[in-house]
């Protein structure tokens, strides 16, 4: 349900219920508050477990490291990290594409030059809008060892047409390192939210941390990112993906710093009632999706039913390989920002799947 069509239905309950009180009286802005926290709470989404694992094979991954996946909100470009011959450094930015989602993915091509250096290129984030790629760098003329970069491109279909990175500037970057960019914008509010990781900064609790640094739009810069204390641990806390909504948050972790942890590095999720609510502690992800090897670096699916993350556990044709893991919508509508209700479900795992234009 659309914003504007939760708040006609929220007038419409106030009204109802104003009518049906026995006295006539006005309905109070307690009542109504509690009659949109249920509509609010009925249009939330819902999903099933993950289901089993799947590497993404021989034709994405190779005898190298692949890593850092993010995925285009069509579902048919995934970006990742490697160190496979090709290159212009130690890790570059690569892509594999794919003409439909029941289509195998492509041979990776690397983003050329224009992105990649002879340093070593990392962690890259695609927007929802395709114009922004967002990735850390340690390329010469930054603030620190590791810095956040942002990219652009006008044409959100082109893999091959972003401009030079620009440094976020030495407020959000420090002399420290700073790495695993996510973007995030709250359209209830405008607000705009960066998250990543950083180590060993002063006041940390240890080894990376996630912070998170906020703007009010496109227009200010990024300032000094605020330790979010309640989704770090004792150790390494990474790369994050979150659901479109802003209500869900999936983090990588240091599993021997939480109980309930499967192997030394896990997947884990955090969730909060609205965008001005703190995250939850976050739960781990289990042994469906976990393995006792490294596993890390989620990225979601616009529709948030595949999830992508990269493992160094046994089978795989790499030190890392990329896999993906999927759920079951069961409640809200799969509707894309447009308005355009998607009836296509990415089922990679079971290499099942209805047409999908791009978007």
């Amino acid at each position: 349900m659309k914003p504007l069509e939760r708040i006609a239905l929220l007038c419409a309950l106030v009204a109802l219920a104003y009518a049906c009180s026995s006295d006539n009286s006005p309905v109070g802005p307690g009542a109504a508050k509690r009659l949109a926290a249920d509509v609010s709470q009925a249009d939330q989404p819902a999903y099933g477990p993950w289901g089993a694992t799947a590497n993404l094979g021989p034709v994405v991954n190779s005898a190298s490291n692949d890593q850092h996946p993010s995925i285009s909100k069509d579902g048919l470009s995934l970006y990742f990290v490697s160190n496979r011959p090709g290159g212009f450094g130690g890790n570059d930015i690569w892509v594999t594409q794919r003409a439909s989602v029941d289509d195998a993915w492509g041979p990776p091509q690397n983003l050329g030059p224009a992105i990649n250096t002879s340093s070593s290129d990392f962690a890259p984030n695609l927007t929802i809008d395709g114009h922004h790629l967002y990735m850390n760098s340690d390329r010469p003329g930054g603030c620190g060892g590791s810095d956040l970069y942002v990219a652009r491109r006008k044409d959100k279909d082109d893999d091959f047409g972003w401009q030079s990175p620009e440094n976020l500037g030495c407020a959000v970057n420090t002399i420290y390192d700073e790495a695993g960019p996510l973007f995030f914008e709250d359209h209830a509010t405008g607000i705009q939210s960066l998250y990543f990781t950083s180590f060993n900064r002063p006041g940390g609790l240890g080894d990376f941390d996630i912070y998170v640094s906020t703007r009010a739009g496109d227009d200010e810069p990024w300032g000094p990112g605020v330790d979010l204390t309640e989704l770090n641990g004792p150790y390494r806390d990474t790369r994050t993906a979150i659901r479109r909504d802003g209500l869900e948050m999936f983090i990588s972790s240091d599993a021997t710093g939480r109980p309930g942890g499967v192997g030394g590095q896990d997947l884990w999720v955090a969730t909060r009632a609205t965008t001005a609510d703190p995250w939850s502690t976050p739960v781990n992800l289990g042994p469906t999706v976990n393995s006792t090897a490294f596993d890390g670096a989620p990225a979601l699916s616009f529709d948030g039913t595949t999830l992508y993350f990269f493992s160094a556990r046994p089978g795989g044709f790499g030190a890392n390989d990329l896999y993906v893991t999927t759920r079951t919508r069961l409640r809200g509508p799969d509707v894309a920002e447009d308005g355009r209700r998607k009836t296509q479900k990415e089922h990679e795992i079971h290499g099942k799947g209805e047409s999908h234009r791009k978007a």
